[in-house]
């Protein structure tokens, strides 16, 4: 299947946005730098990185800043990464508590090349915020694990309050731009098998648009979604983060993004985020008030 590359457009006026910093922006990086952390927000080249950290959170990114997968749609390095670290999620549950967080985001590289997935990488990273943070609410972002769901009841035995895996684009897109390994199906498979292991658990899932799939698709993956007994949404739009990325078919339009929000709801997902500059975190902890 050839991808037809479609030609650069420019961001429209409502895809630019000031890019405020304040103190509490540097004390975050300040205290993520002290412990020696990764975050999606720096690694991922995320939009609302200023926002995010002006507000006294992150996303924070574990088990190394290399991925073992190469989608094109990626900012993160792919490659062989490094070995993990045993004192990581010592480290992060640190700089939690230092960062007086409420909720805290916890995801991570694809790393394809430990037996369990760095499964119990984040169940220890889990533990050591239980312990230092018991009144944090924690929300983990997972790979795929290549479907395997040992790994899946390593994750969610340690209680997290949501559990998200992204689909991130309609199916048709995936031989285009996803890694042979990745799967839309093994991914809505990992949220349907997460619902039977841990049913208090809150299901999170997200997209991109502007990749060149249709409205038409975009409802099927809601439809999906809600089927697996998805929660909570985010849909937004992609941005392309490097030059050999992949490139923007198309810019949504506000109105489009609210036709997706009516839709989603409509197909009884609780919480919606439909938006140009929505990403899988954004405002994360909002979404349990």
């Amino acid at each position: 299947m050839k991808q037809i590359k479609p030609a650069l457009q420019p961001k429209p006026s409502w895809l630019k946005r000031a890019l405020p910093a304040n103190n509490l922006f540097y004390h975050v990086g300040e205290i993520l730098k002290e412990h020696r952390l990764n975050t999606v927000c720096a690694s991922a080249v995320c939009p609302n990185r200023w926002e995010c950290y002006g507000r006294g959170t992150a996303t924070f990114l574990i088990m190394g800043n290399i991925c073992t997968r190469a989608c094109r749609f990626c900012a993160v390095t792919q490659g062989t990464p490094l070995p993990l670290d045993p004192d990581e999620p010592k480290r992060l549950a640190l700089a939690v508590k230092k960062l007086s967080l409420r909720h805290v985001v916890i995801t991570s590289v694809t790393r394809d090349d430990l037996p369990d997935g760095g499964s119990r990488h984040f169940r220890k990273t889990i533990d050591a915020v239980r312990t230092l943070a018991p009144s944090v609410t924690i929300e983990v972002l997972t790979p795929d694990f290549l479907g395997k769901e040992g790994p899946l009841k390593t994750v969610l035995g340690g209680k997290p309050d949501v559990f998200a895996h992204n689909v991130e684009m309609a199916p048709r897109l995936y031989p285009l731009l996803r890694k042979k390994l990745s799967s839309y199906e093994r991914s809505l498979d990992v949220l349907r098998a997460a619902a039977k292991i841990e049913k208090n658990v809150r299901l999170k899932s997200g997209l991109m648009v502007g990749l060149g799939e249709t409205d038409c698709e975009v409802c099927g993956v809601l439809r999906d979604l809600a089927g697996c007994g998805v929660n909570i949404i985010t849909i937004g739009q992609y941005l392309q983060p490097k030059k050999n990325s992949a490139a923007v078919a198309k810019f949504v339009a506000s109105k489009t993004f609210k036709y997706y929000y009516d839709t989603a709801k409509e197909l009884g997902i609780a919480v919606v985020y439909a938006a140009p500059f929505v990403r899988s975190s954004y405002r994360a902890e909002e979404a349990l008030i």
